[in-house]
Parts: structure tokens; sequence; C-alpha cells
């Protein structure tokens, strides 16, 4: 998707992190996030959103190590959550690897498959990519994409890789699709509050993402993070038209104890 839905210059590209993801003052004595949920839109109509999440982890790109990332098919059907056959994923910031140990646990698992055709073309997982390259350390990844399965089985498979402060999950989701811009303003910020209030989703009209969203709601719960909403915002607010918008939004789990600015 290089070129298409970000830049495909690396110079280019690292600065548009950079002028998305500010160094934030407030950011640096709060706890770091547990867990993300991201849009994956082309970066002309989502970047701002998702740069505001991932400025909350430049002042912790030292601690965190390792990157759950799970984003829905779009365009090959599979049947449960799809690990790559892979070693690593290349953006033109250079490559990102793939974390084996990782993998090797999540093998045990009966809802996780290996599919390279799933990864392949994916963009909702690779959009991601450049922003963690940039703000991160070094860190490995475990990327998923999401097809035919439940919110119970992604929680397990998130409560297998949980870790400590060096492991973040990344939910790459948008919201609404192609409606008009007051009543996709309305259904947003009904899913937003859904969300914030961990009430699961269950319908894909609400987010793409909605899947992997209630998955994470529900480990949220047997963990007790705390969510808070980052930005928000739609295609109409930014670059495309609003007689037919997308939905964003950008919210940050923390593990009990940690505040947030």
């Amino acid at each position: 998707m290089a070129g298409t839905f970000y830049p495909a210059d690396a110079a280019i590209l690292r600065h548009t992190v950079d002028e998305l993801t500010p160094p934030a003052d407030a950011s640096a004595d709060a706890a770091p996030p547990k867990a993300l949920i991201v849009p994956h839109a082309g970066w002309v109509y989502s970047g701002a959103v998702a740069g505001a999440a991932y400025t909350r982890l430049r002042p912790h790109a030292a601690t965190i190590r390792r990157v759950v990332l799970l984003g829905p098919v779009h365009r090959v059907p599979v049947r449960g959550l799809a690990l790559p056959d892979a070693d690593g994923f290349a953006t033109p910031l250079g490559e990102v690897r793939v974390d084996a140990a990782s993998i090797r646990r999540l093998a045990e698992l009966r809802q996780v498959v290996v599919c390279g055709d799933a990864h392949a073309l994916e963009h909702s997982l690779e959009v991601q990519l450049p922003f963690l390259q940039a703000v991160l350390d070094d860190f490995a990844l475990v990327p998923l994409a999401v097809g035919d399965t439940t919110p119970d089985e992604i929680a397990e498979v998130l409560e297998v890789l949980w870790g400590g402060p060096e492991t973040l999950i990344v939910i790459s989701s948008d919201l609404s699709h192609y409606l008009d811009y007051a009543a996709a303003e309305r259904i947003d910020c009904a899913t937003v509050e859904q969300i914030l209030h961990g009430e699961l989703l269950r319908s894909f009209d609400q987010a793409c993402g909605a899947l992997p969203i209630d998955g994470l709601l529900l480990a949220a719960r047997r963990h007790g993070l705390t969510p808070r909403l980052l930005a928000r915002c739609n295609s109409g607010d930014t670059a495309g038209d609003r007689r037919r918008v997308v939905g964003y939004a950008a919210l940050e789990f923390v593990e009990p104890g940690g505040s947030t600015p």
C-alpha cells in the first residue's frame, strides 16, 4: 500500500509520521497504553486520528518490545485469526520482524491458522506499521488478520499474549462506512460511547473491525482497563465528500493504577 495509503518515499514517510505524532509533554508522566484502537484508511483521510494514538507511545518507546496487531480481513476470507507465513513485514522504513516465539505459542490454539494470502494485500495491518516503526525503538510484531471468529476466541488469543508493559495491543478498525455526514456523526458517537462503556458492538455496520474490538473489550473487562477517546472524525472532515463518509476514532486503554494525561 506504499504510495497509495501512505507515502512510498522513506524520507517523506518519516516526515509525515513526525508531523502526525508530535511530542506530547503531557504524555511523559502518564502510564503507557496497554491497547489502542486506531483507524486504517489512507492517511490523507485518517492519518491525524491515527497519529493521536501513536503520539501516546513516544514517551514509552524504549519499553514496548512487542506489538500484537489485529485487523479485519478485507480481501481474503479466512476462518479464525490468520498468522502470516513470513518472517518479517517490509515498509519503506525497513523491515519489522515477526515474533517467532509468540507465533509458536499461538500455534496451539485451534482458532489460529497460517494464511499468507490473508496478509498479502491487507491494508488494515500494513498502514499501522510505519507509525510503529517511527515512534517505537526495536520491537517485534505479532500480526493477526481477523476473519470468521468470535470475540471470545479473540480474547483467548489476547490472553495468551497479554504480557506486561513490554506488550502493546493495537486493534485496527474504521467506524461506519458510506453514510452521509450527519448520520455518520450520530452513529459513530454512539459507537464510541459503547466502547467507552465496555459494551460489545456486535455489528460490522458500526465498525469493520467490530470483532477484534469486541475481543479487546472482553479482555479489557478481565484486566480492568480504562478506555479513553483520543480523537474522532470522518472523511468529510478531512479529504472526502460529505455525502458518503467513513468514520474514524482513536482510543487508548490503560491498566489499573495508570494515569492518563
